[in-house]
């Protein structure tokens, strides 16, 4: 069996194990309008998380490691750092285009910032948003709009 199809085996049985968690005896219930908007709300969130924990894992983990530590002198650590929870169209610029964001003193590492100018305003704002959420980050989410305006389009 292909890894492919492993991986796709594991999401569908996830997304099951998702869909049927039963609520706790004795919380209290909301609304079927309500709930119904919070789930498509906590889902599409959890699809964001998903696709930014993705791009994170395929793009990002050599250099910024699987916990966002870095590599001391070489890659930059990802936990609290001022451009990661800083001002999110700074971030877009960096990321995507290679604008060193001012706050970032040049010359630190001794590496360049690889651009990843094939990302989406939708996918840059999911990672930036798993970037913004982890490694002992807290940061508001980014939205692919901001992202977008960021970078000119």
């Amino acid at each position: 069996m292909s890894t492919r199809n492993v991986l796709a085996i594991l999401l569908v049985a996830a997304a099951i194990a998702a869909c049927s968690a039963k609520k706790k005896h004795g919380e209290p219930q909301a609304s079927a309008g309500a709930s119904a908007a919070t789930a498509a709300a906590a889902t599409a969130s959890d699809a964001a998380a998903e696709v930014g924990a993705r791009i994170y894992s395929g793009n990002c983990v050599p250099c910024h490691q699987q916990n966002g530590v870095g590599i001391p002198s070489v890659y930059p650590s990802l936990a609290g750092s001022s451009v990661v929870l800083g001002d999110p169209a700074q971030l877009a610029r960096w990321v995507i285009k290679g604008q060193r964001p001012p706050s970032m003193s040049a010359g630190r590492y001794p590496t360049q910032m690889l651009q990843f100018g094939w990302m989406k305003p939708a996918d840059a704002a999911a990672l930036f948003s798993y970037l913004r959420s982890n490694f002992g980050n807290s940061a508001a989410p980014v939205d692919a709009a901001a992202v977008a305006k960021a970078l000119g389009q």
